[in-house]
């Protein structure tokens, strides 16, 4: 059961949200989105959408490629199963209105199972609270609470533990 590849990026989690989804799948998926807030990490088989709980503090997203299925982190605050197609073999983690945070080479294009897991979410969300309620009261400047977001003393992160399970469908040209 070995790792065969990682990858890591900080994002901005701005509105809330972060993608994950392969390069060629441009277009996003309203239901998938909403269905994030309940579930933390939902997908259509092409994005997944990772929902935390404010929209300032970057957060850890990492991706970890395995040879056979994995069981969720025993330290996480929570898990969901997960599916992600990859025709092209290469993932994007986006920061929304920014762009990319970075990008991921998958071993091979195809169909991966897994599980997506949480850490850290609740205790920023509560330290993202606290400072935005004492920064109204003290009139802190935006430079102020900018910095602030960098001594946040949790750390939230996403990791989605990921195995090959099938090629992708080739596409039909008849439709």
């Amino acid at each position: 059961m070995p790792l065969i590849a990682e990858y890591s990026t900080m994002a901005q989690p701005d509105r809330g949200i972060v993608e994950v989804y392969d390069s060629d799948a441009y277009l996003g998926d309203d239901d998938a989105l909403m269905e994030s807030r309940t579930r933390v990490v939902a997908g259509n088989g092409y994005h997944l959408y990772l929902h935390s709980l404010q929209p300032d503090i970057e957060v850890r997203v990492t991706l970890r490629i395995w040879d056979t299925p994995q069981q969720p982190p025993a330290q996480a605050e929570g898990s969901t199963a997960v599916s992600l197609e990859s025709e092209t073999g290469l993932l994007v983690v986006n920061q929304l209105p920014y762009g990319p945070a970075g990008e991921m080479n998958l071993p091979r294009p195809g169909v991966y199972e897994g599980h997506a897991a949480w850490t850290g979410r609740t205790a920023t969300a509560a330290y993202h609270a606290t400072t935005i309620r004492r920064a109204a009261e003290e009139q802190w400047s935006p430079e102020r609470i900018g910095e602030s977001w960098g001594q946040c003393p949790a750390a939230e992160q996403y990791t989605i533990d990921l195995w090959f399970v099938r090629e992708s469908e080739p596409e039909d040209d008849d439709e």
